[in-house]
């Protein structure tokens, strides 16, 4: 099995500060150094080793929890699409055929109904009902456990409340600064939105996340996504709430780490300013 990207990057600090720590301590006469020296230097060599396979199951951990769960609805839906394709085709040939054998041969032609055997009938109503039923049920199971683990959000992430109303989204980070119909978030992050509604039923939706969830007053609710790399994506409002429905419109700007990491600091800084001055004025 091909080791996950992340551990091999952890695995390569350890395996630099074994090297260095080894070339540090070794003295001139290392071949010559005495038994209770060489035991002294495997031991390390042990621990550091044992370090460095701690550190890559970490990684491999990390890697494998955070999965994008926009990928699997993509997989989930092109079976779908496969399936339904594979099933219409089918019944299309079969009702052809029937078309053609069972034709009016000329104008005068009666048809007769033939009466079929009991297994006939119970094979023409169960094998169709049971390749029907089946495919729904494994289709329904996938689904059932996608949804089952999208609801169980990564733990490294960050995590943002929504408040929503007419007719906007109002982001709160948790540093406090606000950000109205723009959400800006980092790339290679977890976001999870914890949503609630001022006024009625909204459902913030982000097709390219393949991600939506209601917002509503009185409750709170959650949704994630996984934003891997720089870009913009629509966000748009998917409950009918009111006049201006189709005008709740907004976008999530993914930018680079260190991009988001100065934006953030920034907005911070004039959160903090803003502050001090109102109470400055208000003395």
């Amino acid at each position: 099995m091909a080791m996950p990207t992340g551990a091999i990057t952890s695995i390569r600090p350890c395996w630099s500060a074994w090297a260095r720590c080894c070339s540090a301590c070794r003295p001139s006469g290392w071949a010559h150094s005495s038994i209770e020296g060489k035991q002294g230097d495997s031991r390390m060599r042990k621990h550091l080793l044992a370090a460095c396979a701690a550190a890559a199951a970490t990684a491999s951990r990390a890697a494998e929890a955070i999965r994008d769960p926009a990928a699997g609805w993509d997989r989930l839906w092109h079976e779908v699409i496969i399936d339904i394709s594979i099933l219409g085709v089918a019944f299309a040939l079969i009702t052809a055929w029937f078309v053609l054998r069972y034709r009016r041969r000329n104008p005068n032609e009666v048809g007769r109904a033939e009466k079929l055997t009991a297994a006939a009938a119970v094979g023409w109503t169960v094998i169709p009902m049971f390749v029907f039923m089946a495919d729904d049920f494994f289709l329904a199971a996938n689904g059932w456990q996608l949804w089952n683990a999208y609801r169980q959000p990564p733990a490294e992430r960050i995590e943002i409340k929504l408040e929503s109303g007419m007719y906007s989204w109002d982001y709160t980070y948790p540093n406090g600064v606000k950000a109205q119909n723009v959400l800006k978030v980092p790339a290679g992050k977890p976001v999870l939105l914890r949503m609630t509604s001022r006024d009625t039923i909204h459902s913030h939706f982000i097709p390219d996340f393949r991600v939506k969830e209601d917002s509503m007053p009185g409750r709170v609710t959650f949704m994630w996504f996984y934003p891997q790399k720089p870009g913009e994506h629509i966000v748009t409002c998917a409950e009918y709430c009111g006049i201006m429905h189709s005008y709740m419109v907004g976008k999530v700007v993914v930018v680079p780490e260190a991009e988001f990491a100065a934006w953030y600091a920034q907005e911070e800084k004039k959160l903090a300013d803003g502050g001090r001055q109102t109470k400055k004025a208000g003395a």
